[in-house]
């Protein structure tokens, strides 16, 4: 059975109402209350109210339990804009949409999950090991090309800290115009 609740001509735009009705569509009645009351936003203020309202509606006229309500929808459709007018400079004027929303949100009794028969765990047998010899013929006999490796070079050359003794290279944060104390 479905329950339904709604604000109409919300002085708040749709939009910044549709970031709170995502974050609690699928929930529990009772924690989606308690998560938009945490939430700092005026929109979160408007539909705890609807919210709220919609749960009383599901327990004074269908005689269902908040505890077993879930969101089905909660859903922020935009409602009619008012357009004002707003005086700038040189005689020009600059509109103004003052957004209105839609709240609705519509609850549903929560099926409960049958529980699913548990089966008895079998004991498990241990596994018989397979010889070594023929675990290494099978992967001799894989049709991929084996991975070329090639050797990793010396930490030394790896870190930069010393120059090539036989090449004109200079180490790490050497400059070639710098004058050294030992010149």
């Amino acid at each position: 059975m479905d329950v339904k609740a709604e604000h109409r001509y919300a002085k708040i735009s749709a939009f910044k109402v549709r970031e709170v009705t995502r974050e609690i569509q699928g929930l529990p009645a009772e924690q989606a209350l308690e998560i938009v009351r945490l939430i700092p936003k005026k929109s979160a203020r408007l539909i705890s109210k609807v919210l709220a309202s919609a749960i009383a509606n599901a327990e004074n006229n269908n005689n269902l339990r908040a505890s077993s309500l879930v969101i089905k929808q909660a859903i922020a459709g935009e409602g009619p804009t008012m357009k004002r007018m707003h005086t700038r400079a040189r005689g020009a004027g600059a509109r103004i949409n003052k957004r209105t929303a839609h709240i609705k949100i519509t609850l549903t009794e929560a099926e409960p999950e049958p529980e699913k028969p548990k089966k008895p765990k079998a004991e498990k047998k241990p596994k018989a090991k397979a010889p070594a010899k023929a675990a290494k013929k099978n992967d001799d006999k894989s049709t991929a090309a084996p991975a070329i490796t090639a050797p990793e070079p010396p930490a030394d050359q790896l870190k930069g800290e010393k120059a090539d003794k036989t090449s004109d290279s200079l180490a790490a944060g050497e400059h070639p115009e710098k004058v050294t104390a030992a010149d």
